[in-house]
């Protein structure tokens, strides 16, 4: 089993940064693969990016590519989602996952573990 707690959400004007933390526990060095997703009300869950941990090898969203950088703390077992350049359309409740399988693409059925979700908000 692993567990998944996120912090750093908030509010911040467009144009602005946040850094998102996903502090993992538990079962973490089975985990090969961790994510972000976000979601809006009436929305699918997006994926936005993720991280093969034994590598490091990154993958992102178009829409969050040049912007956000996915990132591991191994002694911390704890990801980060840094996030530039901010805009309104990035308002979202932000979730990390994980999963012991390798990384393989961004449907949340790849993933089998989650957190309980950041909320992001970027006003105008």
């Amino acid at each position: 089993q692993v567990e998944l707690v996120e912090s750093g959400g908030g509010s911040v004007q467009a144009g602005g940064s946040l850094r998102l933390s996903c502090a993992a526990s538990g079962y973490t060095y089975s985990v090969n693969c961790m994510g972000w997703f976000r979601q809006t009300p009436g929305e699918e869950r997006e994926g936005v990016a993720r991280l093969t941990t034994k590598s490091g090898f990154t993958v992102y969203a178009d829409s969050v590519k040049g912007r956000f950088t996915i990132s591991l703390d191994n002694a911390k077992n704890t990801v980060y989602l840094q996030m530039n350049s901010l805009k309104p359309e990035d308002t979202a409740m932000y979730y990390c996952a994980a999963d012991i399988r390798r990384c393989y693409g961004f449907r949340v059925a790849d993933f089998g573990y989650w957190g309980q979700g950041t909320q992001v908000t970027v006003s105008s």
